[in-house]
């Protein structure tokens, strides 16, 4: 007897146990099992009648994005048998054999449910309905995808170093905002907006104070809002430059969906009224209607103790006008962070970094590390600060004082920590906890070749040939070396030598106005006029020339790559050429040489405008979403 006819509606009772065992039979299960050995003999499992039936009904499928499930269906009765699977009910064009294999599943498929009707001509059966569940649908909550800042995806299965080319692969549209589009745009799966269902949403902020949820497959607008208070509009430049001509929302947001009933957006925006009198406040919206949360949004305030730029008898206050968020905000342990550049080095400016509760917005802690001095911005190219599990916070910031007499620890006797690789706690409140800087630190500033152009970032654990482990952070700024530190002793000043992990000079061509990526035991760093370069990492070290290469650089100011792969497979580089129009590249992680697609390949078929300085491409389920002076251009496979 085939075991599978005991699968399904009708199923035989268990065989007849051997003679004494202590099983009972009544006799209608008898009967009935004889009935359908029966049938059996006479049509194959079908009805008596000859009607179909199903004698295996399809299973649940689960598969990885990108992935195509197959569901089958085993039937019998009379010659010849006709099937037509439906999807949620509807019939599925073609979809008419007893096996279905669906298209390339994305992760709003999760949860659908497939049957079949299998007919013939003395009647029909329905099968019943099996569900397709989807895993690895990725999301990206903050900027460059993690709190180590990595900028890597490394659940993309639909992209692949064979699909990405400039056949099948291109620019399938642009999302439109009201103003630039400078953060980094962010990606919910399955986000259940009110009357309308549930999307994978893309969120986006603009220069002109708005938030936008698109429908990240179709580009509507499922929800806005506008930040700006009652009779504001949004800040001038102030003949700066870096963010122009408006500004209103410049940093990366940060998502978390266990905040609040449906998960929180928190976003940082500039405005003012007119006086005028200018407004930075932290807001946290719903990820679902885009309404205010937590009483907010809270107007951002601050004081530290020192006598430093912008101070009023031994505090430093903190001036909405002078400071510019351009750095992405970092959630750790349910606090938000925030860190401020200035505009164009205008003074007076100090060195802030600010942490706010994420469940009420109140501030909870502040650092100022330039509380005596003046300067030591943090821009970082648009770059988060990077966080640690223990919750340390690393950061690089700008041309500042730095005092070069020390205390006991090795910290500066005043305070002030410019142009300084920083290491702080956020354990009790925030706190330096150790640095690095180079022994030339006070040189630099007085030239502005400082740190704060790059960003910093962190390295996986590595183990060196001794089986010493090692927790390491990189940086680059404006004087071209690359600084490797280690982030338990970072090596702080030393007046003749720095004191540091790694120092690699002559490795990069330039300044770096970028940060890089990290994917497969390899560092990828694009500076301004070069290549994007990969450095190897082998015994805990990175490799001091770089060991993989793009055949093209990019100017001014280089560019910030991010890196899709499916696990350690299929990597790809992805990287924003800022030129006009601007070129979307894309190469083998694995073979830099090998460009796979850049956006210019195709004549002006992929043009997306002109560029946006600061802009970090996102990938995520089979999309590139780039942001742009008008929105964001968005690329995947063509149709």
């Amino acid at each position: 007897m085939n075991p599978s006819i005991n699968r399904g509606p009708n199923r035989l009772p268990s065989p007849i146990p051997a003679r004494g065992l202590p099983h009972r039979y009544t006799l209608p299960g008898i009967a009935a099992a004889l009935s359908l050995l029966l049938v059996v003999a006479l049509d194959g499992c079908g009805s008596s009648s000859g009607k179909p039936m199903i004698r295996t009904q399809p299973a649940d499928e689960t598969v990885a994005i990108g992935q195509s499930a197959t569901f089958t269906v085993v039937a019998s009765g009379s010659a010849p048998l006709s099937y037509q699977w439906k999807k949620g009910g509807s019939d599925i064009s073609g979809a008419t054999s007893s096996s279905y294999a669906t298209p390339a599943a994305a992760s709003g498929d999760d949860g659908t449910q497939f049957s079949v009707s299998v007919s013939n001509s003395a009647g029909a059966v329905a099968s019943s309905p099996a569900t397709l569940h989807v895993t690895g649908a990725a999301e990206v909550l903050t900027y460059h995808n993690d709190n180590s800042r990595s900028g890597l995806n490394p659940s993309e299965t639909i992209l692949t170093t064979s699909n990405v080319n400039g056949a099948g692969f291109g620019k399938l549209g642009a999302y439109s905002t009201d103003g630039q589009v400078n953060a980094e745009p962010l990606y919910l799966s399955q986000v259940d907006i009110p009357n309308q269902g549930k999307h994978n949403v893309l969120y986006v902020v603009s220069e002109h104070d708005s938030v936008y949820a698109f429908d990240a497959d179709n580009g509507s607008i499922l929800w806005q809002v506008s930040l700006l208070g009652s009779g504001e509009s949004t800040s001038d430049d102030f003949g700066c430059g870096q963010v122009t001509p408006e500004i209103g929302i410049t940093a990366t947001p940060v998502i978390d969906r266990s905040r609040g009933p449906h998960g929180a957006i928190y976003i940082v925006a500039m405005s003012k009224n007119s006086a005028p009198q200018y407004f930075q406040r932290i807001h946290a919206l719903d990820v679902t209607t885009g309404a205010e949360l937590f009483g907010g949004p809270k107007t951002i305030q601050a004081t530290f103790p020192g006598t430093g730029d912008g101070s009023t008898n031994g505090t430093v206050i903190f001036d909405p006008k002078q400071y510019n968020d351009r750095a992405g905000l970092t959630m750790v342990n349910g606090t938000i962070y925030t860190a401020w550049g200035s505009h164009c080095d205008f003074r007076p400016y100090t060195s802030w970094v600010m942490g706010f509760d994420a469940n009420t917005l109140a501030q909870t802690s502040v650092i100022n590390l330039t509380p005596n001095g003046n300067d030591g911005g943090m821009w970082m190219a648009g770059g988060a600060p990077a966080a640690d599990s223990s919750g340390n916070i690393f950061l690089l910031n700008g041309n500042g004082t730095f005092d070069t007499a020390l205390n006991a620890n090795g910290f500066p006797n005043q305070g002030d920590c410019g142009n300084c690789f920083v290491k702080l706690s956020t354990a009790g409140g925030l706190k330096l906890s150790d640095y690095f800087t180079m022994f030339n630190t006070v040189q630099e500033s007085d030239v502005d070749e400082d740190l704060g152009s790059g960003a910093a970032m962190l390295l996986p654990d590595l183990t060196d040939n001794g089986g010493q482990a090692h927790h390491l952070a990189v940086g680059a700024g404006k004087d071209a070396h690359i600084y490797v530190v280690d982030r338990d002793s970072m090596g702080k000043f030393n007046s003749s030598a720095n004191n540091i992990y790694q120092d690699i000079t002559g490795a990069l061509s330039s300044g770096l106005f970028s940060m890089p990526a990290y994917f497969n035991n390899m560092v990828y760093y694009g500076a301004v006029g070069d290549s994007i370069k990969g450095f190897a990492i082998s015994n805990a070290k990175l490799a001091t020339r770089a060991t993989a290469h793009t055949s093209n650089t990019f100017g001014y100011p280089g560019t910030t790559p991010s890196i899709s792969s499916n696990g350690t497979n299929q990597g790809i580089v992805w990287a924003v050429e800022n030129s006009n129009p601007a070129v979307l590249h894309a190469y083998d992680a694995g073979n830099l040489s090998h460009e796979l697609y850049n956006s210019g390949q195709s004549g002006t078929r992929d043009n997306f405008g002109p560029g946006n300085k600061f802009i970090t491409p996102m990938v995520v389920n089979g999309k590139i979403y780039v942001g742009t002076g008008t929105g964001v251009a968005v690329f995947g496979l063509l149709p």
